[in-house]
């Protein structure tokens, strides 16, 4: 080979080689570019929240609202799911016991929810906005002893008769009942006029705790024992005598004198809302909660009225405390935990003209919205069992006080006194038995 063709060969192969090494450069600076957009997109992974949630009636309200939620914040998911049964309580010991509670879920305030607040199994949330504008009645009922701040409720709650106004009038009824002799003798002459007096949800249990059940014991135990409350705890309240029968009694008698729809033990909580609101039934108990559908039925004139479970000359005792809430779980990370408490102050920031818009109940806030919807005799009725209430001490929806096990013995007791198979006096002995045990067992 010619000097000419050896200089030609050492120029094309030092071509060649300077090729292979840029390409090499470009691959390796490809290479390190791939490795930082995927260091980067691993730090931007949205967050991705568990909520387990009691929304019996406005579900796809609350579907809605996380929608809305992670449009404005994109770096947060939330995986939305519903608890079933007959009470928050049931969904949640399970997973209580396991440490395996979601994100956010729904809470009541209660004896059972302050412990797992004060063994560490719920966040404190009081720094979020939300809490800062509750009542302060509210804020005292969701602190637990150990003072920590675990929930907010969705509204101030109360249990209540709403009344077909025109279905009272043909009826002869001019003013609602004050009394339980007095609701019974309506509930007569509604019969007589050929109406249903009243829808209850017999096949919910639920609402016959936070209805019949709890203003039975605000008026004839807890307007009798002042230290009811510390009775529950060390297990001395006393129910085997004839005013805790008589919780049982009232509830029987709704059945003994006709007063409910023929299939009232088999009405859900639903069917018994579209009975009434279908103009179906002269009266239903329900809660503030459903005010949007009952307030609301086609062509219906529809009052409230405070259930008069009292005595005759007695006066009537009010229950009022707090909605079902939300809880943040303190076994994520901080991360978790702070997205979770976003997402409750946009529930009831900017999100809460979704729900509350249909539900129509009463925000639990010093300071309402203005977009707040709602029938305005209602709220005014509920002002004023506010101030009854403050003046008396009412702790809330008395069913909630009850231990958590003795919520699910109460369960079957009532709807066994409604059916027929449970007497009176049994259920009460059985009830103060439940009570008696938990406090026994709680003390170990």
């Amino acid at each position: 080979m010619t000097g000419r063709a050896m200089r030609g060969l050492r120029i094309f192969i030092a071509g060649v080689v300077a090729i292979l090494l840029l390409a090499a450069c470009e691959r390796g600076d490809d290479s390190a570019g791939a490795a930082s957009a995927r260091a980067a997109s691993t730090s931007a992974e949205p967050v991705v929240l568990t909520a387990l949630v009691w929304a019996p009636d406005w579900s796809e309200e609350m579907h809605r609202v996380v929608d809305a939620f992670t449009l404005v914040h994109p770096e947060v998911r939330i995986n939305l799911q519903f608890m079933i049964g007959n009470s928050v309580e049931e969904n949640l010991k399970p997973r209580a016991a396991t440490d395996s509670l979601p994100d956010i879920f729904s809470v009541n305030a209660s004896p059972y929810t302050a412990t797992l607040a004060d063994q560490g199994l719920l966040a404190d949330i009081g720094d979020t906005r939300a809490w800062g504008n509750m009542l302060e009645i509210l804020q005292r009922e969701w602190t637990s002893p150990g003072g920590r701040r675990y929930g907010i409720p969705s509204g101030l709650a109360t249990t209540l008769i709403y009344y077909n106004r025109d279905m009272f009038a043909r009826a002869g009824i001019a003013t609602p009942p004050t009394d339980f002799d007095s609701f019974l003798a309506a509930g007569a002459a509604l019969r007589k006029a050929g109406l249903v007096p009243l829808a209850l949800s017999g096949g919910f249990p639920n609402m016959l705790g936070n209805g019949p059940f709890s203003y039975g014991f605000a008026n004839l135990i807890a307007a009798r024992v002042p230290d009811w409350r510390t009775r529950i705890a060390n297990g001395t309240l006393q129910l085997d005598n004839p005013d805790g029968v008589a919780i049982f009694t009232r509830l029987r008698a709704l059945v003994e004198r006709k007063m409910v729809q023929a299939d009232c033990l088999r009405a859900g909580y639903d069917s018994t809302l579209r009975q009434f609101a279908e103009g179906r039934a002269a009266m239903t108990f329900q809660g503030t909660w459903a005010a949007g559908t009952l307030m609301n039925g086609r062509g219906m004139h529809v009052g409230v009225f405070v259930p008069p479970w009292n005595d005759r000359g007695q006066p009537l005792r009010p229950v009022l405390g707090s909605e079902t809430g939300f809880a943040v779980g303190q076994h994520g990370s901080a991360r978790h935990r702070q997205a979770a408490a976003q997402f409750l102050d946009f529930l009831y920031g900017p999100g809460m003209p979704i729900w509350q818009s249909k539900r129509q109940n009463i925000p639990p806030f010093r300071v309402i919205p203005s977009d707040v919807r709602g029938d305005p005799a209602l709220f005014a009725l509920v002002d004023e069992m506010k101030r009854d209430a403050a003046t008396d001490n009412a702790p809330g929806l008395y069913y909630s006080m009850l231990p958590v096990n003795t919520i699910e013995v109460l369960h079957p007791l009532l709807q066994g006194v409604l059916s027929g198979s449970q007497t009176p006096a049994r259920a009460a002995r059985i009830l103060q038995d439940s009570i008696t045990e938990q406090a026994r067992l709680s003390a170990r």
